[in-house]
């Protein structure tokens, strides 16, 4: 079906992407004498970095539907109106972060975790890569628009020509040239400049079906207020990511100091891989779930929402598994000190307890964004993370568990959020939908 058609290639780009975002981290952890230490303080930079992918989604995830069910409803001229308004929206956000993070670095790493003995590694990734910050907007922000049109093995090519960069790079830089996290953030910044002109050059050239042209980059409140409204759902959860990992790692600097903040990055490390192909499955269902919706095609819609849970699902419970199995070998990725593998072991399989139930809030939440339901995806998005994972965090601990009461946090708001999400999505677009279909 359509879904499997988008969702393949969307689903390998981001198995590639997994390489993208992991493979720094992979060989800062290596870095001879000081690789758990510098991946401790690359792990601080990873709420900023959060918030940087949050903006992108803001304009990416909110514009990119709304093309969909325009295109459905047979008005592609809007369609490219909205297309042209998220990348000028990209471009003033990209400039306005790049001056907010250089100018707040220092007080912002502190607040977040930082030592005296980590500061300088997040110091310097983060500057580096701040610099980079509108060539990550436009990459990430605006591929969402190449697969909206059907074209997901061009947004696939995307990712893998950044990764492609990434990985040959990072070893030049970070070990031949000696450049440390400086060459691992200088690796990526030239990586994502290169996927954001090669998405630029398809948008303006001429096999796709809704070119970015100059006509459409003037703002209009009309759709500035659609995107940003069906936008603050993906922005959302990122930025309600960032403050739980802010509150996380704040919070086992106090319990467990940089060893329990190192394990910390090795976890979102590896939930970043291991969620990658879920994205891949509800990213690809959202334009066909849009388009057959503004079209009336209910039962489809229908179809398409049966398929994406199933897929899910199958695939959250199968590597749910795998990682309770295997934690050690998971670790082992980025670094193998005995200390870091011995703390993160038991940390991994509390953590990772309930993440079956993380399918769940995937399926909900992809569905509300794709039909065009933001206010929904927006509390969801703050349900889980910002209602529940961060009281229990700082909870926890102070009830006598510890910086174990910091990774108990997490199943607990997998099981609470994530049915929650997926009953309510149930209830109010699923049913709804065949009693329109039988109408």
């Amino acid at each position: 079906m359509a879904i499997t058609r988008l969702a393949v290639p969307m689903t390998a780009a981001q198995l590639v992407n997994i390489l993208y975002n992991i493979v720094d981290r992979m060989y800062i952890g290596r870095i001879p004498g000081e690789g758990r230490v510098a991946l401790t303080g690359l792990g601080l930079v990873l709420p900023i970095i959060s918030i940087v992918i949050g903006f992108a989604n803001l304009c990416g995830t909110g514009g990119a539907p709304l093309c969909s069910i325009c295109r459905g409803k047979g008005e592609d001229r809007e369609a490219e109106g909205i297309m042209g308004n998220a990348f000028t929206l990209l471009l003033l956000l990209g400039v306005g972060l790049t001056v907010l993070v250089l100018a707040f670095k220092r007080p912002l790493l502190y607040l977040f975790g930082a030592s005296g003995v980590t500061f300088p590694y997040a110091d310097d990734y983060l500057t580096v890569y701040a610099l980079g910050t509108v060539f990550v907007m436009v990459g990430l922000g605006m591929n969402p628009f190449i697969n909206s049109q059907g074209f997901a093995r061009i947004g696939m090519l995307t990712v893998a020509l950044g990764a492609a960069v990434n990985l040959v790079l990072d070893p030049i830089f970070i070990f031949v040239l000696d450049m440390g996290v400086k060459g691992a953030a200088l690796a990526t910044v030239i990586s994502q400049a290169c996927s954001a002109l090669w998405v630029l050059q398809f948008l303006t050239g001429r096999k796709t079906l809704l070119r970015l042209g100059w006509a459409n980059l003037r703002l209009k409140g009309g759709r500035v207020r659609q995107i940003l409204s069906l936008g603050t759902s993906g922005f959302v959860m990122a930025l309600t990511n960032s403050l739980a990992q802010i509150i996380c790692n704040a919070t086992l600097q106090i319990y467990g100091g940089d060893l329990y903040v190192g394990v910390m990055t090795v976890v979102n490390s590896i939930r970043e891989v291991i969620t990658m192909p879920v994205s891949g499955v509800t990213n690809g269902c959202q334009p066909v779930l849009g388009y057959n919706y503004g079209a009336g095609e209910y039962e489809r819609v229908r179809q398409g929402i049966r398929f994406t849970t199933v897929a899910t699902l199958t695939y959250s419970l199968v590597t749910w598994a795998l990682t309770l199995a295997f934690p050690a070998a998971l670790i082992h990725m980025f670094n193998s000190e005995a200390e870091l593998v011995a703390a993160g072991v038991p940390a991994f399989r509390i953590y990772y307890a309930a993440f079956f139930c993380m399918g769940f809030q995937f399926v909900g939440q992809s569905v509300f964004v794709a039909l065009g339901r933001s206010k929904n995806a927006v509390f969801f998005s703050l349900l889980r993370k910002a209602f529940i994972v961060a009281p229990l965090t700082l909870i926890l601990p102070v009830l006598g568990l510890g910086y174990n009461g910091v990774f108990l946090a997490e199943p607990i708001s997998n099981v609470i959020g994530g049915l929650a999400c997926l009953i309510t999505m149930y209830v109010t677009v699923y049913r709804p939908l065949g009693t329109k279909t039988d109408n």
